[in-house]
C-alpha cells in the first residue's frame, strides 16, 4: 500500500507536503497582517516612550503637566459623554417606538432615521450651521417673532455634543431594534399575567434581555464620538474647544520640535480611553444574557390607540426637522451668489456648482483621487477580507483568531490614531529602508484598506455563516475544483452579502476625513479634505455646493445597491 506511482511522492508523503504548504502560507499571510495592521500600532506607542533625555515617561509627564492638556480631557469628556447620552437616549427611545408600536410606514422611518448614518457627519455639521446661522431658516423664524431671539451658538460645547449625538444615533438604534425584536413575548406577557405594569415589564424582562444590544449600540456611539474629526473641527477649532482628535491634528500640522513624539503621547491617551470604554462594556455585559431565541417577531405589542396620529405627527416632524431641513437649508446657502445674502430670487445662482463641477482642477482632482482609493480598497478588501473570513470560519486555529483580532483593531482605535501610526511606520517600515510610500496617495491606500478591511471580514462571515459546510462537502466528495466549488456554489450564494460588504467599504472610504486629514499631501487630496479646506478657509458656498454633489450622489448610490438588491432577490426567487 506503500508503494509510489512512477514520478510520484508516495500518499503520505504528499498529504505531508500538503500540510507543510498550507502550514506556511498561513504562517506568511499571519506575518503580512501582523505588519500591515499591528506594526504601525506599535511604532506609534514606541514613540510615545521614545525620549531623547529623561525617564522613558517624559512625554506623559510633560504633557501630563500642563493646563492646556488638563482641558483637552475635560473637553473630551463633556463632549463624548453628552453625546453619547442623546445618542443612547434617542435611539433606544425610537427603536422601542418602531419595533413595539402600532406607528405606520415603519420602512420610511427606518429610511429617515438612517439618513445621518450614511451621509458623512461633516456634510451634517455644515448642514446644522447653516440651518442656525444668523441668514438661516431658524433665524428668519425666529424675527418673525417679538423680542431679539436669535438661534443658540453652534460653535460650543452644546453644540458640538448636539451634532455628534444626531449624527451617531442610528447606531444605536439599529443594534437596539434587532435586539427587541428578538426578545419573546411570552415573556411579557408572563409579567402581565401576574399583576405587573408596563413599567415592571419594561424593567424585568425588556431592559435586561435588550441591554447587548443598548450596550453594543451605545459602545458604537461612544468610540463614533471620541474618534469623529469632523465634527469637533469644524464647531470646536474656532471656538477654540480642543478635544483629543483635533489636538493631534494640530500638533501635526504644527511642526514643532517635538511635535510627532506629543502627538504620539495623546494618541496613546486617546487609545486608552477607546479600550476603556470596550473594557466597562465587556463588564456591563459580563452577566447579562441576549435572548436565545433567533426568531424576529416584526408584529407590534401594543397599541397607540386614539394619541397614534399625534405620536406619528411628532416623530414625522421630529425626523424631518434633524434630518431633512438642515440639508434643505445647507442647499440654500449652496445657491446664494454670496454668503451672507438672503434666500431670494435675485440672489440665486448656479455659478458655485459650476465652479465645483467644471473650474476647478483640485475638485475634479480630489473626485478622480477618492474614486481610485474608494474602488481599489474595496476590490482589495472583497478580494482579502472574504478570504480572511473563510479562513476564519472554516480554519477554526490560534492564528485565525489572531489574524481575525488584528485586522480590527485598526478600526476598533480613533482614525486620528491610526493615521499617525500609518505616517510613523511607512516613513521608514524598516531601519534603513524608505520606500518613498509616505507623502505619496499610496499611503492613503494602504491606510484605507487597514482601516475598513474589518467592514468587509464582518460582512463576509455573516454571509458564510448562512452556507452550511456540508454544501462545500458535497462538492469536493464529486470532484469539483477550488475554482469550480467557488464559481457555480459559493459565489451565487455569497454574491448579495459580499456586495454589500464592499458597498459599505466602498462608500465609507469615498467620503473618509478623520485619515485623510494627516496623511494628504499636494496632489492627493481628497473629496472630504476639500470640503474640509473650502470652510476652514471661508469659502462655505462652494463647501455647500461640493457637499450637496456628494450627498445626491451617495443617495443616488445607496439607491442603486437597494434597487440591485431587489432585482437579484427576484430573479432567486423565479429560480
Amino acid at each position: 500500500m506503500n508503494q509510489t506511482v512512477q514520478g510520484r511522492l508516495p500518499l503520505g508523503s504528499s498529504f505531508s507536503f500538503i500540510g507543510k504548504r498550507n502550514w506556511l502560507w498561513s504562517l506568511l499571510s499571519l506575518v503580512v497582517v501582523l505588519f500591515l495592521f499591528v506594526w504601525p500600532i506599535i511604532k506609534l506607542i514606541g514613540l510615545s516612550f521614545s525620549v531623547e533625555e529623561g525617564h522613558i515617561l517624559s512625554n506623559y509627564t510633560t504633557v501630563l503637566q500642563e493646563a492646556r492638556t488638563w482641558r483637552i480631557l475635560q473637553n473630551t469628556g463633556i463632549i463624548v459623554t453628552g453625546s453619547t447620552i442623546l445618542s443612547v437616549g434617542l435611539g433606544v427611545s425610537l427603536a422601542w417606538l418602531v419595533a413595539y408600536s402600532d406607528v405606520r410606514a415603519k420602512k420610511l422611518l427606518h429610511v429617515f432615521v438612517l439618513l445621518p448614518f450614511i451621509i458623512p457627519s461633516y456634510i451634517i455639521t455644515l448642514s446644522w450651521t447653516q440651518f442656525l446661522s444668523n441668514n438661516g431658516m431658524v433665524a428668519n423664524m425666529l424675527d418673525v417673532l417679538p423680542g431679539q431671539l436669535q438661534p443658540f451658538n453652534l460653535y460650543s460645547h452644546f453644540g458640538i455634543i448636539l451634532v455628534l449625538g444626531l449624527s451617531h444615533y442610528p447606531l444605536v438604534f439599529l443594534l437596539t431594534m434587532s435586539v427587541l425584536r428578538r426578545i419573546p413575548r411570552d415573556l411579557e406577557w408572563a409579567v402581565r399575567s401576574s399583576g405587573g405594569s408596563g413599567w415592571i415589564v419594561f424593567r424585568k424582562v425588556t431592559l435586561p434581555l435588550a441591554l447587548p444590544g443598548i450596550a453594543s449600540g451605545g459602545l458604537l456611539a461612544f468610540l463614533a464620538n471620541l474618534d469623529n474629526f469632523g465634527i469637533p473641527a469644524f464647531l470646536g477649532i474656532p471656538a477654540n474647544i480642543s478635544v483629543l482628535s483635533t489636538v493631534i491634528y494640530q500638533e501635526i500640522v504644527g511642526f514643532g520640535p517635538s511635535a510627532f513624539a506629543r502627538a504620539a503621547t495623546f494618541s496613546v491617551i486617546l487609545g486608552v480611553i477607546a479600550l476603556l470604554g470596550t473594557l466597562f462594556q465587556w463588564l456591563l455585559l459580563r452577566r447579562s444574557k441576549e435572548g436565545e431565541n433567533s426568531e424576529i417577531d416584526n408584529k407590534p405589542r401594543f397599541s397607540l390607540g386614539k394619541a397614534r396620529p399625534f405620536v406619528e405627527g411628532f416623530l414625522w416632524s421630529f425626523l424631518i426637522i434633524i434630518s431633512i431641513v438642515p440639508l434643505f437649508s445647507m442647499v440654500g446657502t449652496s445657491l446664494i451668489r454670496a454668503y451672507g445674502l438672503s434666500f431670494s430670487l435675485e440672489n440665486i445662482t448656479l455659478d458655485h456648482y459650476r465652479f465645483i463641477l467644471l473650474e476647478n482642477d483640485k475638485v475634479r482632482g480630489a473626485v478622480v483621487n477618492s474614486l481610485k482609493l474608494a474602488l481599489g480598497t474595496g476590490v482589495i478588501c472583497l478580494i482579502a477580507g472574504t478570504a480572511i473570513a473563510y479562513y476564519r470560519l472554516r480554519k477554526k486555529t490560534a492564528v485565525s483568531r489572531v489574524m481575525e483580532l488584528a485586522v480590527g483593531l485598526p478600526y476598533a482605535l480613533p482614525g486620528m490614531v491610526l493615521a499617525l501610526a500609518m505616517i510613523l511606520a511607512w516613513m521608514q517600515p524598516l531601519p534603513g529602508w524608505n520606500p518613498g510610500i509616505y507623502g505619496s496617495i499610496w499611503i492613503l491606500f494602504i491606510a484605507y484598506v487597514t482601516r475598513f478591511m474589518i467592514l468587509q471580514v464582518r460582512g463576509s462571515m455573516t454571509a458564510m455563516s448562512q452556507i452550511a459546510p456540508s454544501m462545500e462537502e458535497a462538492a469536493h466528495v464529486s470532484g469539483a475544483s477550488f475554482w469550480a466549488k467557488w464559481r457555480f456554489i459559493m459565489l451565487p450564494l455569497l454574491l448579495p452579502g459580499l456586495l454589500s460588504g464592499a458597498f459599505l467599504v466602498i462608500l465609507t472610504t469615498l467620503t473618509e476625513l478623520t485619515v485623510s486629514a494627516l496623511l494628504w499631501s499636494s496632489g492627493s487630496e481628497t473629496i472630504g479634505l476639500m470640503i474640509f479646506n473650502f470652510e476652514q478657509s471661508g469659502y462655505t458656498t462652494y463647501s455647500t455646493a461640493f457637499s450637496t454633489v456628494v450627498v445626491l450622489t451617495m443617495l443616488s448610490l445607496t439607491g442603486l445597491l437597494l434597487g440591485l438588491q431587489k432585482l437579484y432577490e427576484r430573479k432567486v426567487v423565479q429560480r
